[in-house]
C-alpha cells in the first residue's frame, strides 16, 4: 500500500514503524500476530467514529488525555503491544484524523507478516493473497457476495473462513476476513493488492543490495549483515555485487533507503558544497 501521507503524517509513519519493529521483533510469531489482530480491531473502532479520530489527533490536546481515553475505549487490549504504540502515535502530529486509521491498518498488515516471516512462509502469504483475488475476479457470485453490506447475523468473514479453512494460512485467512468486513472504501480486489504491495515492501526491506568497488571478504560481509541487522531491527540478508566505477566505499540500498557511502558520492557531496560557497 503506497499511503499518500503529507508532512506530520510521513513523518510520523516512520516513527511508528521504528517501534513496531522493537516491539515484536524479538518475540515469536504469535506475539507479531497478536499484535496484528489489535491494531486491526482499532482501525474498526476508528473507523466507526469520526468524533474518535479527531479527539485522538488533535494535537491541541495534551498527550496524556488522549492515552486516557484510548484506555477507555479500548480497555480489552490496553495490556499489549498494540496499545503501546497507539500510545505513542496518539502523541505525535497527524496531517488528517483518516491518516491514523490508515497506518494503522498499514502496520497491522506489517506485523502479520513478520509473524509469517519468522516461519519462513512470507512468499506463501503473498501468493495466497493473489490467488484469492484471482479466483474472485473471475467468480461474479463470490464478487457479488463480497459486494453486500455485511450484517450483525451473517459476516462475509464466514464464507472467507468456509472457503479457506485447511487450505490457507491462518494469517491470509485473518487479513482476506478483515477485508470482506472492513473494506473501508475499497473493492476486495483492490484491498488485496494494497495487502500484498505491503508484503513485498516487507519482502524487500529483508534484503540490503550492495554495491562495492572491490569484493567484500566473509568477515566482512557478516560484519556488514549484522551491523544493518541492527539498525534495522529484523535480520537482513546482503547481496553484494561488484562495480568498480564506484571507486571506494560502499553504495546500501534496502528498499526505497539509500547509504551512499561511495568514493563518488563523498566528491560528489564535496563538490556541491564548494559550489555553494562559492555562490
Amino acid at each position: 500500500m503506497t499511503l499518500a501521507l503529507k508532512g506530520s503524517s510521513r513523518l510520523s509513519l516512520v516513527a511508528t514503524r521504528a517501534q513496531l519493529e522493537k516491539l515484536i521483533s524479538s518475540g515469536d510469531a504469535s506475539v507479531a500476530a497478536q499484535v496484528s489482530a489489535d491494531l486491526l480491531a482499532i482501525v474498526t473502532v476508528l473507523d466507526s467514529s469520526i468524533a474518535l479520530r479527531r479527539a485522538l489527533t488533535d494535537f491541541a490536546r495534551d498527550a496524556a488525555s488522549k492515552v486516557e481515553l484510548s484506555k477507555t475505549v479500548f480497555a480489552k487490549i490496553q495490556s499489549g503491544g498494540a496499545f503501546t504504540l497507539l500510545s505513542t502515535m496518539v502523541g505525535l502530529r497527524w496531517s488528517s484524523p483518516k491518516d491514523l486509521g490508515d497506518v494503522l491498518e498499514l502496520l497491522a498488515v506489517e506485523a502479520q507478516s513478520v509473524a509469517v516471516e519468522k516461519a519462513s512462509q512470507l512468499d506463501l502469504l503473498e501468493s495466497e493473497l493473489f490467488a484469492f483475488a484471482q479466483i474472485v475476479i473471475k467468480s461474479p457470485e463470490l464478487r457479488a457476495a463480497f459486494a453486500l453490506r455485511s450484517t450483525s447475523e451473517v459476516k462475509k468473514s464466514d464464507l472467507v473462513l468456509a472457503l479457506l479453512s485447511g487450505k490457507a494460512l491462518q494469517a491470509s485467512i485473518d487479513l482476506i476476513s478483515f477485508l470482506v468486513d472492513h473494506p473501508r472504501g475499497r473493492n476486495l480486489e483492490n484491498g488485496l493488492e494494497e495487502f500484498a504491495d505491503i508484503i513485498s515492501a516487507r519482502k524487500a526491506r529483508l534484503i540490503a543490495h550492495v554495491v562495492s568497488a572491490t569484493a567484500l571478504t566473509q568477515d566482512q560481509t557478516t560484519r556488514l549483515t549484522k551491523s544493518l541487522t541492527k539498525m534495522m531491527g529484523h535480520e537482513i540478508r546482503v547481496n553484494v555485487s561488484i562495480e568498480k566505477e564506484v571507486v571506494g566505499g560502499l553504495s546500501i540500498r534496502i528498499a526505497d533507503e539509500l547509504i551512499d557511502g561511495t568514493l563518488i558520492a563523498r566528491l560528489a557531496q564535496a563538490d556541491r558544497l564548494l559550489a555553494g560557497k562559492s555562490a
